[in-house]
């Protein structure tokens, strides 16, 4: 069973991102019988990131994200997207067979650019999900663990890769998707979907003095201290839940519900549990991004290798059915 999933280096991975994608794919790697692909989506992050010094210093923070929460690169296989010249190359293929109003359907495009000046909306985005396809079909993936937002990209990968085969036969996988009900939606500082386009979001990466000082942003409402809180509707206790244990949920529950409890200690000891739980991965990640650069590119490198050795593959049966070999 080959997984595939990536994130992309438009800014350094926030709790969103870890809960959301990196936990849960490095989870699956590890059961027996999984080949697991993972990469950094750095061409994707062009769509709205424009300085080359940005981009490469946000790709380093990702790769040091994934191996900070304990990657295992030999068994698994983890690069640069933009290092393996095939992704680019199959989507054009794919955009050939894509009918446009498939892309002009896409919720995510019009999520995305209705809040954007028509100057602003660039091609980039509108054929993001065909460049999605082509990573995913390029290594002929079986499942794809995404969100509950990526969904339709991932049918529209389905549809554009059935669409090739009907015409040339079995030469691209059709993946499935795998969405964690649990950690579909994470909450952010406002309370919308924990986003780097919504500025909203925790950077568990952060020194702890800015970790707290972020954490305390957390919107809440007016209700007095002395009064009980509904735990329920409250985005601390939301975040808290996804990261704490059940008898510290439990805990946490009853001091809201009791009342005489505010938001601020909330906000406190949900500080304190990120700071805590993640205590390794928050050294592991400085050592890899400040104390060792080398060791994390010749980490990507021997990622980039391994993937475009599958990579060719693929290439080589598209370019013969297409003509071009």
């Amino acid at each position: 069973m080959r997984i595939l999933t990536g994130i992309q280096s438009s800014g350094r991975p926030h709790l969103g991102n870890i809960l959301g994608a990196i936990k849960p794919a490095i989870d699956l790697s590890v059961q027996p019988g999984n080949d697991s692909f993972f990469f950094i989506a750095d061409l994707h992050s062009l769509t709205s990131l424009r300085d080359g010094e940005t981009r490469r210093e946000f790709t380093r923070a990702v790769a040091a994200a994934w191996l900070a929460f304990g990657l295992d690169t030999e068994r698994n296989t983890f690069w640069r997207q933009s290092r393996v010249a095939e992704h680019t190359e199959l989507a054009w293929y794919l955009e050939c067979f894509t009918p446009m109003p498939m892309l002009q359907n896409a919720t995510a495009f019009k999520e995305k650019t209705e809040k954007m000046a028509v100057s602003s909306v660039n091609s980039g985005l509108f054929v993001y999900p065909i460049l999605q396809a082509a990573d995913i079909v390029l290594y002929n993936a079986n499942i794809v663990p995404v969100g509950k937002d990526q969904r339709q990209n991932l049918e529209i990968t389905r549809d554009v890769a059935s669409a090739f085969n009907r015409q040339y036969g079995e030469i691209l996988t059709i993946p499935e998707a795998r969405i964690d009900e649990r950690v579909m939606t994470i909450p952010g500082l406002d309370g919308q979907k924990m986003s780097k386009s919504y500025n909203n979001y925790i950077d568990i990466f952060l020194p702890e003095n800015e970790l707290y000082k972020v954490v305390k942003k957390i919107k809440s409402d007016s209700t007095p201290l002395e009064e009980p809180k509904n735990p329920d509707t409250d985005s601390t206790f939301q975040l808290y839940s996804l990261v704490a244990s059940d008898e510290q949920i439990r805990t946490l529950r009853g001091r809201y519900e009791a009342g005489g409890y505010g938001y601020g200690s909330a906000k406190k000891e949900l500080f304190e549990l990120l700071r805590d739980n993640y205590a390794t991965e928050r050294e592991r990640f400085n050592y890899f991004m400040t104390e060792h650069p080398d060791a994390l590119e010749a980490e990507l490198r021997a990622g980039e290798e391994k993937a475009r050795a599958v990579a060719r593959q693929t290439i080589d049966r598209v370019r013969q059915v297409l003509g071009f070999k």
